[in-house]
């Protein structure tokens, strides 16, 4: 679903320097980051990297998403923490792709009632819509 430039509420920007090694802030000055590629993908690891900064954006548009589920639902997720794992690896295809999975922890309702909310908040959350078909999502109760 594409939405209408006259629909943006609200655009963030960032600009990186020397890609995956190098630094991302953005123009209003409140993120500013050394990325670095991990150990495992033969960097340093001093820094953050753009699949840390993904998995944080992720889980937090994502708890907001269940918010809004649960609020429409009349259903109490207060005391509830949404994970993202954010996994890079090799494409047959000779490039790099992505693999999400998100696990949230609702405490005051029972399991199927979590998984249920999970799932609604998966077609609420502009994170979900944006990677929907393009990326593996795993959805757990936890």
């Amino acid at each position: 679903m594409t939405i209408q430039q006259i629909d943006v509420a609200y655009t963030a920007i960032a600009t990186a320097e020397n890609g995956r090694d190098g630094r991302v802030s953005t123009d209003d000055g409140k993120l500013d980051v050394v990325v670095n590629p991990p150990k495992e993908m033969g960097g340093s690891g001093a820094g953050t990297n753009p699949e840390q900064l993904f998995a944080a954006g992720y889980s937090a548009c994502f708890q907001g998403a269940l918010g809004v589920v649960a609020r429409q639902e009349k259903v109490d997720v207060s005391g509830s923490t949404v994970t993202a794992s954010v996994g890079i690896g090799k494409t047959g295809a000779g490039g790099f792709g992505l693999e999400v999975a998100i696990t949230a922890t609702i405490p005051n309702v029972d399991r199927a009632t979590a998984q249920s909310l999970i799932e609604k908040a998966h077609q609420v959350c502009p994170y979900s819509s944006a990677t929907r078909g393009n990326i593996k999502v795993a959805l757990s109760a936890a």
